[in-house]
């Protein structure tokens, strides 16, 4: 169908109201900056899910992660996004002006040449991700094997998607069909959404990040709510296929093995964190699942899970920015929190 076609039928929708889950960070941003909402109808709700993995990583992450940056002759590598999350404490932003070793990484694979360069010295790596990042740990941790390096820990906040969504259809009974995430998907594959589409009786469609490819999967998703189906579609097959990508999937089952992991917000989901096999290269990921600590007053996990928009925080925009996030939410460039914040 042509797309003007599309944003007509969609703008005059007027049956039942729908409210459908992006569950992909990307996908709020591109439905901000797109301008989304304005070509929908009013009974069509958009909401944000738990596409953010800096958004759901506990605060007992953070303290783990600050612990080791001021420990002697041990460094923290992390990508920029976790430097403002809050912990107990303070983010490790505010420890590194306090003395923690605390450098910004690229790349994975920079833990690799560092503790080659400096075997005095322990490098530890915050690996946080879903399964869009997981495969390039995994891929340093087989470049740290083959090459003997020991000087290398990883403290995991490494998630799957699967098992949340499964939560969520569990727990949030009014949502009617999910946008599921590109990125995600490209390893993952569609197949794996077919088990949560028949046992819940909703649709998942896997959408691109264009205006359009977003405009078309909304369509997608309320013409099989009208129909009363319950498929999963792809329409993102430039980048995704059934069965994901195999050499991807096959290095992650090499290194990590799933476990019960925590959701800050949510609450611990089984079988949703990846851990490593090799225990002698991890930083105690596993002991920190019992931790799910908000700041008082933060709404984020009610974001998480769409049962608030951002802006009806009474923290918003008020005691809650980017310069200064109260919450993870409004911490990461994916995060709903800050994504609203920036084009609301």
């Amino acid at each position: 169908m042509d797309i003007q076609n599309v944003i007509d039928y969609l703008k005059a929708y007027d049956g039942p109201p729908i409210k459908l889950m992006e569950v992909c960070g990307t996908h709020t941003s591109s439905i901000f900056k797109n301008g989304i909402r304005s070509l929908i109808s009013p009974k069509i709700t958009l909401i944000s899910g738990p596409g953010c993995p800096v958004c759901v990583t506990p605060t007992a992450y953070i303290d783990q992660c600050i612990r080791y940056a001021m420990q002697e002759n041990h460094v923290l590598l992390t990508f920029g996004d976790m430097m403002k999350v809050p912990g107990t404490e303070g983010s490790l932003s505010d420890m590194k002006g306090k003395g923690a070793k605390v450098e910004l990484m690229y790349s994975p694979f920079e833990a690799v040449e560092k503790a080659e360069r400096h075997p005095d010295i322990t490098w530890v790596v915050a690996a946080v991700g879903f399964e869009t990042t997981a495969p390039s740990y995994a891929l340093m941790m087989q470049q740290a094997v083959e090459k003997g390096i020991r000087n290398i820990r990883l403290v995991t906040a490494l998630k799957t998607v699967i098992p949340a969504l499964r939560w969520i259809c569990e727990n949030q009974m009014d949502i009617d069909g999910f946008i599921c995430p590109g990125h995600v998907s490209v390893i993952i594959g569609s197949k794996p959404y077919e088990a949560l589409a028949r046992e819940y009786k909703k649709p998942f469609v896997i959408a691109g990040f264009e205006a359009e490819h977003i405009l078309a999967v909304i369509y997608d998703l309320v013409r099989q709510i009208e129909k009363k189906e319950a498929k999963v579609k792809n329409l993102y097959t430039n980048a995704v296929h059934t069965a994901g990508n195999q050499k991807a999937l096959d290095v992650l089952k090499t290194y990590f093995e799933p476990g019960p992991a925590m959701w800050r917000g949510l609450g611990m989901i089984e079988n949703s964190g990846l851990y490593l096999k090799d225990s002698s290269y991890d930083g105690g990921s596993r002991g920190l699942v019992q931790d799910m600590k908000l700041p008082e007053g933060c709404r984020c996990g009610d974001v998480i899970v769409g049962r608030i928009n951002p802006d009806q925080c009474p923290m918003f925009k008020t005691q809650c920015s980017p310069m200064n996030p109260f919450g993870p939410c409004m911490v990461s460039a994916e995060g709903a929190c800050g994504i609203w914040y920036r084009n609301k």
